[in-house]
């Protein structure tokens, strides 16, 4: 059987009650692993710091990550903020195969890439001409994996070939807490700065981030 997106339903955007002016795309949040308590997307907020950023990014003091999907939606619906990831199903993932729950569970992008080769992705192109309202889109990871790169490449293409919609389009740093990899190198170069992970993702997202 294959694994399907934990939020499949809501990767179109058919559920929306607003027209986005923001999209924000994730990479994938496997259906089956048993203690995914994700409500929402980015919503494994032990690790994941979005709901954390994102808010700050409107309002410098205005923290979501205790809350749960109710507040998340409606801080979404009032700024106009569409969320989806590039992967809606990994075709070739076997849910009876221990080993593939195994890579589930780590929820790791690069485990995904390297171990399956059959992917359905999120139309993101689609999405964009379906909702011309839509003039920022954000990808949530930054260079390294060739499978996400390449559907990025799309949006960049659209963009290209699209100028009349003058699409601000950006990769951000990751919003979870393998960022740490990223502060690291900026520690050692830094070692008098004590900016927590949280702060550091923030200013990363602020100097790609379009005026507010």
């Amino acid at each position: 059987m294959a694994c399907p997106h934990k939020f499949e339903r809501f990767l179109n955007l058919e559920r929306l009650d607003f027209e986005p002016i923001t999209l924000i795309v994730g990479t994938f949040n496997p259906a089956w692993p048993e203690g995914n308590n994700a409500e929402w997307f980015y919503g494994r907020t032990r690790n994941n710091y979005l709901w954390d950023v994102l808010p700050r990014m409107y309002n410098p003091n205005f923290n979501l990550r205790r809350e749960t999907h109710v507040q998340w939606k409606q801080f979404c619906s009032a700024n106009r903020i569409a969320l989806t990831d590039v992967i809606h199903v990994i075709n070739d993932a076997d849910e009876n195969n221990e080993e593939h729950q195994e890579i589930m569970r780590t929820y790791l992008d690069t485990s995904f890439a390297d171990y399956f080769e059959d992917f359905t992705f999120t139309n993101l192109v689609a999405l964009i001409e379906q909702h011309p309202t839509i003039q920022h889109v954000y990808l949530t990871r930054q260079e390294g994996v060739e499978l996400f790169d390449e559907q990025w490449s799309l949006v960049e293409q659209f963009s290209e070939n699209n100028p009349n919609r003058n699409l601000h389009f950006r990769k951000l740093l990751t919003p979870s807490a393998s960022a740490r990899f990223q502060l690291r190198p900026y520690k050692l170069a830094n070692p008098n700065d004590r900016t927590p992970l949280r702060n550091f993702i923030f200013q990363s997202w602020q100097e790609q981030w379009h005026q507010l």
